[in-house]
């Protein structure tokens, strides 16, 4: 995520307190719950769950809303977060229609989130911290402190065993925050080997599991290079690429199987790569265009279709500047 604009600098306010571990886990089994009440498909994003041919490629977000994150879990809705001010919509993918679940407030941002099939989104939130809301009702359940706030830009996040991970565009670390009301406390982990980061540009951006369960795959926007991650050290191993010599302005990833898309977002194309057994290798596939496009930013499946969120990085943002989200198939 590439965001042109000042993001606004946190208040003064207090944090959102932490609630307990019992907490967590009963809203985390209501929400689970709930939305399994509503669910069409055995796991999120997967090939089992088939959008109808009526339900609608795109759909519109509130004027103004400043999307940059998309994340839709078990049920067919999808989660948007805005940049503005942090407040998140969910979409019904089968209508489009739409609420604000959380309203936000000054100082907030949401951009990369993710679902967890437990009921809880997590929130990048950019100013170093990452939140982790109830997906039912969006009420806000923890808000993680993973660094200083300048200096930082907490961009994207995935789920990875008992922790969600968090990219830092202008830090090389990625940080680790224990999924579900678990013990423990935020881990910083140092990415080092192949990893140079680069000056005043944002670096890590999207990040995905590896097909093993067992690594991470990072894109780093600037120059648009991918690397294979060692949760454990933090060893990061530069991914050969074929067919393509770099992921410009890569910026959300998504994968299935061993089938990785790159969301490239001023380039308005997702490229998709095959990648090798040990993910040291990703050979290019074909590349996504369409005229729909206006710099999307990430990306999240449902069945045979990818949605995508337009942030429009080079319209300039008025409060009554039109958003949409889209979807391809794949």
């Amino acid at each position: 995520m590439n965001s042109p604009h000042p993001h606004p600098r946190p208040t003064t306010n207090p944090p959102h307190p932490r609630p307990t571990r019992r907490a967590v886990l009963g809203g985390a089994a209501a929400a689970a719950l709930a939305v399994t009440a509503g669910a069409v498909t055995a796991g999120a994003g997967t090939a089992a769950a088939t959008p109808a041919a009526d339900w609608p490629a795109e759909f519109p977000l509130p004027n103004g809303w400043l999307p940059e994150g998309i994340a839709i879990g078990r049920g067919p809705y999808a989660y948007l977060g805005s940049r503005a001010n942090g407040a998140i919509y969910r979409a019904d993918l089968r209508t489009g229609r739409g609420k604000v679940l959380f309203a936000g407030g000054t100082g907030l941002i949401s951009v990369g989130l993710k679902v967890s099939r437990d009921g809880l989104l997590y929130v990048a939130g950019n100013t170093g911290v990452a939140r982790v809301h109830d997906a039912r009702t969006g009420e806000l359940l923890v808000t993680h402190q993973l660094s200083e706030a300048t200096g930082h830009f907490i961009n994207d996040v995935t789920l990875l065993r008992k922790r969600a991970w968090f990219t830092d565009s202008r830090a090389a670390f990625l940080y680790g925050v224990p999924q579900g009301g678990r013990t423990g406390g935020v881990r910083a982990l140092p990415l080092t080997g192949d990893w140079v980061q680069l000056p005043d540009v944002n670096n890590a951006n999207g990040i995905v599991d590896t097909p093993d369960g067992r690594g991470l795959i990072v894109v780093k926007s600037t120059p648009g290079e991918l690397y294979r991650v060692d949760p454990g050290s933090g060893h990061a191993t530069k991914i050969t690429l074929v067919g393509q010599d770099t992921v410009l302005n890569g910026d959300g990833l998504w994968r299935s199987g061993r089938t990785l898309y790159v969301v490239q977002n001023r380039l308005n194309l997702i490229s998709v790569w095959d990648l090798d057994e040990r993910v040291t290798t990703a050979t290019l596939l074909r590349t996504i265009t369409d005229p729909r496009f206006d710099v999307p930013t990430t990306a999240a499946r449902f069945g045979d279709r990818l949605y995508l969120v337009n942030a429009r990085f080079t319209t300039p943002p008025t409060p009554e500047t039109t958003y949409n989200a889209v979807a391809v198939s794949i």
